[in-house]
């Protein structure tokens, strides 16, 4: 059987060449460059409010790949990637999973591009921190795998002594990852709904609605899986009006640490965008999200009922330039 051609993912020294192999399918996300600069590298989980780190210094990269991979776990797509870093030189520093990681509070801790360069699980990511020593210096890499319903999501970050080069893909016929690797299915169509519904009525008025069907487990982001009629009554009504912007803003109740629920507000606000765009293939551009947090009650917080209420996603329509 023939082996699925791969991108070559390079970023070449001289000294401390660097190569990682990813599919042909993946495609560059987003990236960021800093000359010499100092960056706080995660050597362990999430812990009594904090992440450990160690001070790394040099010249910067980081770069963000989105991989069609529907029957990829984040394992699946990080193991090969881990390999090829050991092959180089590479020592693992430190590894973890979701909630061994810390859950939202490590991703939110963690330098991670921006949506939807970067695209971040709550429920499901991976991360790795390597180090490779040199004559007096030290490389340092990165790795962030996370995935939406049928894409992977890779994010790289490179710090060290010498130059680093703008990522640049080519192809080779080997290997990296499992095979058998799918391509991306068709973006599903928004159901047909009723456009007079209150959502879409509210959004016609300008006024802001709640999509109260969604469900995330207690103190989590991700979203239960599940059909959402309000999301596909959303998205029904961004297909037929082309020119309309969206914001999702996340809502908590009143209990436990502010800072804390307004980090979890926003994630969830990001997880609905994310469904919007996965499952109904909306423009990311067109929405943006928020996190209200506690700030923004719609009932009590003194009661098991007000508190509920107040836990929420709304959607409200945002100007156009």
């Amino acid at each position: 059987m023939t082996a699925a051609l791969l991108a070559v993912l390079t970023l070449a020294t001289p000294a401390l060449a660097l190569d990682l192999r990813l599919p042909t399918t993946a495609s560059p996300s987003g990236e960021r460059h800093e000359a010499l600069t100092s960056y706080n590298v995660p050597t362990g989980p999430w812990q009594a409010g904090t992440i450990p780190t160690t001070t790394a210094e040099g010249n910067f990269s980081q770069s963000a790949w989105k991989i069609p991979a529907a029957d990829q776990t984040t394992l699946q797509i990080l193991q090969p990637l881990r390999a090829q870093l050991a092959d180089q030189g590479f020592t693992t520093v430190f590894e973890c999973a979701t909630a061994a990681c810390g859950g939202f509070d490590f991703r939110y801790g963690t330098d991670i591009l921006p949506e939807p360069q970067m695209h971040v699980d709550l429920g499901d990511f991976r991360f790795l921190a390597a180090r490779r020593d040199g004559a007096g210096s030290s490389d340092w890499v990165t790795l962030i795998i996370s995935r939406s319903a049928d894409t992977g999501f890779v994010q790289m970050t490179r710090i060290g002594a010498e130059p680093v080069a703008t990522p640049d893909m080519t192809l080779s016929s080997k290997s990296a990852l499992a095979p058998g690797l799918p391509s991306v299915p068709p973006t599903a169509e928004p159901a047909a709904l009723p456009q007079q519904d209150a959502l879409t009525a509210a959004l016609a008025a300008g006024q802001p609605a709640t999509l109260s069907d969604l469900v995330f487990p207690s103190g989590r982001a991700e979203l239960a899986p599940g059909d959402y009629p309000s999301l596909a009554s959303l998205a029904a009504w961004l297909a037929a009006n082309p020119a309309a912007q969206i914001e999702l803003v996340g809502h908590t109740d009143a209990s436990g640490n502010a800072q804390a629920n307004t980090a979890l507000s926003l994630a969830r606000a990001e997880a609905a965008r994310s469904a919007l765009i996965a499952r109904f293939g909306i423009d990311p551009a067109r929405i943006t999200t928020r996190g209200a947090g506690p700030a923004a009650p719609i009932a009590t917080n003194d009661t098991a009922e007000g508190r509920a209420q107040n836990r929420r996603v709304e959607v409200i329509t945002t100007p156009t330039l």
